[in-house]
C-alpha cells in the first residue's frame, strides 16, 4: 500500500545561535540538504526538534519557516503531543497552518502514568479534533508508558484518521503483534533507526529517523531497497550505518546528531538547556564514525 508516511521521514533538529536564539539560515540549509537527498516528509516539532524548550512563538516561527522553505515539495508532520489531553486539544483547534500539512504526530501523554484506557480517551479526544490525519508516536523510554497492541490496534479501527503509529518502543513482539492484526490502511513506523531495516522486513512502511538529518541519501536508500525487497542491498546499508546509529544516543538525543551534524559543517553545536553537547571524547568517537561511513 501507498501511504503518504512511507518511506523515510526526518524528525528535523533546530540549530541555534550560541546566544541560544534560532539560526533560521542553517535550518533552510538543513531542509534543503534533506529534500534534495531524497527523504520523503519532515517531521517538525518532535523531541529531536528541542519542541520541550522552545516557547509558543518560537515554535509557530520555525514552523512558518519550514512551510516556506519547503515549498510544498515533501509532505509535513508536525508533533503535537503533551500530557495534558485538553491542552494538546486545544492546540490542535487553534494551530494556523493545516493546509501546509499533511498530519501531526502526537506522542504517548508522559509522566502522567495513564492506564491504557487513558491511552485510548487522550487519543480519542486528539482524532476528534484533528481535521489532520493522526500519527501515534509510542516511546516508553521517555513517556513511562508504553501504548500496548491492543490498545493500538483499538485505536487504528476505531478512528479513520489515526492513520499510523511511531513505534519506538523497541519490543519486536509488540510490534509484530500490531503489524499482524492491524487495519490494511493502517502504516506502522520505525521511530528507532537501528530497527528500521528488520521492522520493514517484517512489513513496516518506514522510519521516522534522527540519523537521516545527517545521512538523508544512504538511510533514505536503505530505507527504499527494503521496501522494494532488495533485502541484500538494505542489509548492506544498514550495516554501512549501524554502528553510527549505535553511538548515536549514548549521550542524549539530539546532542549526537547535532555533533554530527556540526562535524559535517552544517550547524553550530549549540543547545538549550537541559541539553547540552556530547563529551571532546564522544565528539571524537563520532567524527571518526563519520570519517568511515565517508
Amino acid at each position: 500500500m501507498s501511504h503518504q508516511f512511507t518511506g523515510t521521514g526526518v524528525a528535523i533538529i533546530t540549530p541555534f545561535f550560541t546566544n541560544g536564539s534560532i539560526d533560521f539560515n542553517s535550518l533552510t540549509n538543513l531542509v534543503d540538504f534533506q529534500i534534495n537527498n531524497g527523504i520523503n516528509y519532515l517531521v517538525v516539532m518532535g523531541t529531536t526538534g528541542e519542541a520541550a524548550t522552545l516557547n509558543k512563538d518560537e515554535k509557530k516561527a520555525v514552523i512558518d519557516h519550514i512551510i516556506k522553505i519547503n515549498n510544498k515539495r515533501v509532505p509535513l508532520v508536525i508533533g503535537m503531543g503533551g500530557n495534558n489531553t485538553y491542552e494538546v486539544v486545544e492546540g490542535i483547534k487553534n494551530f494556523h497552518a493545516y493546509k501546509e500539512i499533511s498530519g501531526i504526530l502526537s506522542v504517548a501523554p508522559y509522566y502522567n502514568k495513564p492506564s491504557q484506557e487513558g491511552l485510548y480517551q487522550h487519543y480519542k479526544m486528539i482524532s476528534e479534533a484533528s481535521p489532520v490525519p493522526v500519527i501515534l508516536y509510542n516511546v516508553p523510554g521517555r513517556t513511562s508508558i508504553n501504548i500496548s497492541a491492543e490498545t493500538t490496534l483499538r485505536l487504528a479501527n476505531d478512528f479513520k484518521n489515526i492513520v499510523a503509529i511511531k513505534e519506538a518502543s523497541g519490543n519486536m513482539e509488540q510490534i509484530m503483534a500490531i503489524i499482524n492484526n492491524k487495519p490494511n490502511d493502517f502504516a506502522v513506523i520505525s521511530g528507532d533507526d537501528a530497527l528500521t531495516f528488520p521492522m520493514i522486513c517484517l512489513g513496516a512502511e518506514g522510519v521516522i529517523s534522527v540519523i537521516a538529518n545527517a545521512f538523508p541519501k544512504e538511510f533514505s536508500n536503505m530505507v527504499n531497497a527494503a521496501l522494494d525487497n532488495k533485502i541484500e542491498d538494505a542489509k548492506t546499508l544498514h550495516f554501512k550505518l549501524f554502528e553510527i546509529i549505535q553511538n548515536l544516543f549514548t549521550e542524549g538525543n539530539p546532542a549526537g546528531i547535532k555533533a554530527i551534524l556540526n562535524i559535517n559543517n552544517l550547524i553550530e553545536n549549540n543547545f538549550r538547556l537541559p541539553m547540552t553537547p556530547v563529551s571532546d571524547k564522544h565528539y571524537a568517537k563520532l567524527e571518526k564514525l563519520v570519517s568511515q561511513v565517508k
